[in-house]
């Protein structure tokens, strides 16, 4: 394992020189994010432009070795709870254990053994005495919710202190094109999210920018607005809204066209959502 020092901007998931296991200090958790990286092969089934993932390309997760991952987990979090790593590698203010997430260099509900991961992560937390209080976060672009093994992943991620982080960049099917670059439906993205508020807590995450030095137009704001209240007309309430930007370069091809907006620009929208009555965190 190397001794490069972590910080917010340095999310390199090869830094603890495991396959699937790799320490990240989130901004947004304010602590360590153990990460799960169930796409080695670099692949997804969208291609967000602000991805920072090199060589992207469209797929899904590769088989999984369970028993790799289980041996990396538990080492890991062995070096965090009783070793050196947080006080050489973590920044003060930073030595905590979070979160466990699944999230990594594509999307991690494409895993065909996506639920028995999920199972092994509650294995290892009780057999390790992780405390409670972290938890286990699933970051998903929620394309695949509709899939049973995804959805039995989600059940038990509930028992295990979860949350679900559903990626919600733009809130028309234009939009997504534009900036997630997928042709999925608004309907589908509505039944998914359903699903995921229905299973474990849910939170939205999305990531508010530039685009060749224009913000997001009035029009992606009344989308956006007007989609979650008609999620919470119907009933469909999440825990509140992850507002961030830019934080690390995009390795896509339109990274020039992309810039950060102003914290006043990214409050202002927050605010905006604060008045249909759900809480938004913004992260610069």
């Amino acid at each position: 394992m190397n001794n490069t020092k972590l910080s917010t901007v340095n999310h390199d998931r090869g830094s603890a020189e495991l396959r699937y296991v790799y320490p990240v200090v989130s901004r947004r958790a304010g602590g360590v994010s153990v990460g799960i990286n169930l796409n080695p092969n670099n692949a997804c089934n969208w291609r967000c432009i602000y991805c920072q993932v090199p060589s992207l390309t469209r797929g899904a997760a590769p088989p999984v070795d369970l028993a790799m991952l289980e041996k990396e987990l538990r080492g890991f979090l062995d070096e965090l709870l009783h070793g050196d790593f947080m006080r050489s590698r973590v920044p003060e203010g930073m030595r905590r254990i979070n979160d466990i997430a699944l999230s990594g260099n594509g999307e991690p509900t494409s895993a065909a053994e996506f639920s028995q991961v999920v199972e092994l992560i509650g294995r290892v937390r009780r057999e390790m005495a992780v405390p409670e209080a972290v938890k286990t976060v699933l970051i998903t672009n929620g394309s695949l919710l509709h899939r049973s093994e995804v959805q039995q992943g989600l059940c038990a991620m509930a028992h295990l202190n979860g949350e679900v982080w559903f990626k919600l960049d733009r809130a028309s099917e234009a939009g997504m094109r534009l900036i997630n670059d997928t042709s999925t439906s608004m309907v589908k993205v509505r039944d998914n999210l359903a699903t995921a508020i229905a299973l474990c807590p849910t939170w939205l995450q999305t990531c508010w920018f530039a685009l060749e030095g224009e913000p997001p137009g009035k029009q992606d704001e009344e989308d956006y607005l007007e989609f979650v209240s008609g999620l919470l007309r119907d009933g469909h309430k999440p825990q509140g809204v992850l507002l961030y930007g830019l934080a690390r370069p995009s390795m896509q091809p339109e990274a020039a066209r992309l810039s950060t907006l102003p914290a006043e620009s990214l409050q202002a929208f927050a605010g905006r959502i604060g008045k249909l009555g759900l809480s938004a965190k913004v992260s610069i």
